[in-house]
């Protein structure tokens, strides 16, 4: 364990050979946060296998999300909020390891509370893993803090998208003790996560606010200001997420259901929209470092209302195309999402990065598991249809202060 120091580094050494490294680094951390996504997307992949062996119904399958979810939202604060006070660099490779474990449990299990256990043993290696990688993410951003978390973040995502594709190929034709095999990509992460771990270990990490302009114009937004445009913030999650939840958990029930089409096809449709999801968010780093991060927010989240609108009474061919755009517009607001509030409490980085990465998780497993009680009551195509009025919440974001305007000032 290494002793907090007073400032940030992001890629501050000189010369070409640590810059080398922190791309590098940059590279591995995205590269783990592609795997550790990978693995914890079979779950949701194999819903219909698993509703199918074990007599499910869609409550049940909620309450599965929720177990997951849960685990990875609730302890992600109080994770980044200890590592903030002391940071604990080999923690990755715990957090790895607790979704290894998850896995190998979920391929052997035998009955509905064992598959809740083994879901919850993977949400806690997600909130292990997310706020410290997310912190190495930004420590070796070279200043382009937007750009870095968009990177990591899509590595997520892609890992998202490859997941169901696995799954479709893999898991469905060969069972759940298949799930067993992805042991070997939870090995990887955790050499690469060592290796990670050593450079993590031998840089200063943040315990104050760093010496820079972001941090220091911050000072002319009240403690008031800065916990109501929190609130905002957090309410632009619970949108986006909830949303996302009807489609990562549900998405293949629709497909089957309104279009009958087969569960491996279903995989594939999600597969698109996930790698669409990855499209959006590496958009919307970059575009926010630039043009200003509360554009970015505005745009992604108010401006998929009119795609969510029209998706319910879509035939098969123009839900594909809905979807793809709804995937990319929609994520290319996280990234600036959690920069913004990271600029806004720079002091608290680990606990910021862990509230919203928990609070992502947390909202899509309470709308999982609310929308799957919905959904037994009615149908799954009207879940879709009272969901589609989500991003209406994006009006919030025109009050979020103008931070482009406060670092001129």
């Amino acid at each position: 364990m290494t002793e907090p120091a007073t400032e940030l580094s992001t890629a501050t050494d000189s010369g070409p050979t640590a810059a080398g490294a922190t791309i590098r680094i940059l590279g591995a951390i995205t590269f783990c946060h592609l795997l550790n996504d990978m693995m914890q997307s079979l779950l949701p992949a194999i819903y219909p296998m698993l509703k199918t062996s074990f007599k499910l119904d869609f409550g049940q399958i909620g309450l599965i999300t929720l177990a997951y979810q849960l685990t990875a939202s609730l302890l992600q604060p109080v994770v980044g909020q200890y590592t903030d006070r002391r940071p604990q660099p080999y923690s990755l490779v715990a957090g790895m390891s607790f979704t290894l474990s998850g896995l190998l449990l979920l391929s052997r299990a035998g009955n509905f509370p064992m598959l809740l256990i083994a879901a919850a043993l993977v949400g806690v290696g997600s909130s292990v893993f997310h706020p410290e990688s997310s912190r190495v993410a930004h420590m070796a951003s070279g200043g382009h803090h937007g750009f870095a978390q968009s990177l990591f973040q899509v590595g997520g995502n892609v890992g998202s998208a490859v997941g169901p594709l696995l799954a479709a190929f893999i898991v469905l034709p060969f069972g759940q003790s298949s799930l067993a095999w992805f042991s070997l990509a939870a090995l990887a992460g955790i050499i690469v996560l060592w290796n990670v771990g050593g450079w993590y270990r031998t840089r200063p990490v943040i315990a104050a606010p760093a010496r820079r302009k972001s941090g220091a114009g911050r000072a002319e937004l009240s403690p008031a200001k800065v916990r109501v445009a929190l609130a905002i913030l957090m309410a632009l999650i619970f949108s986006k997420y909830f949303y996302l939840a009807s489609l990562s958990s549900y998405y293949a029930f629709y497909l089957i259901s309104k279009f009958h089409v087969s569960v491996q096809s279903s995989q594939l449709h999600l597969f698109v929209f996930l790698g669409a999801v990855a499209a959006g968010t590496i958009i919307g780093g970059p575009i926010g470092d630039r043009y200003g991060r509360k554009l970015v927010i505005w745009c992604s989240i108010l401006g998929v209302l009119p795609f969510t609108l029209m998706l319910p009474y879509a035939n098969l061919f123009w839900t594909e195309i809905l979807s793809v755009i709804i995937g990319v517009v929609l994520a290319s607001a996280f990234s600036a999402i959690i920069v913004f509030a990271q600029e806004l409490v720079p002091h608290k980085f680990g606990m910021i990065s862990g509230l919203f990465y928990g609070l992502a998780f947390g909202v899509g497993g309470i709308g999982a598991a609310f929308l799957g009680q919905l959904a037994d009551h009615t149908s799954i195509r009207y879940v879709y249809q009272v969901c589609s009025f989500l991003p209406a919440v994006g009006l919030l974001a025109g009050f979020l202060p103008d931070m482009k305007a406060i670092d001129r000032a």
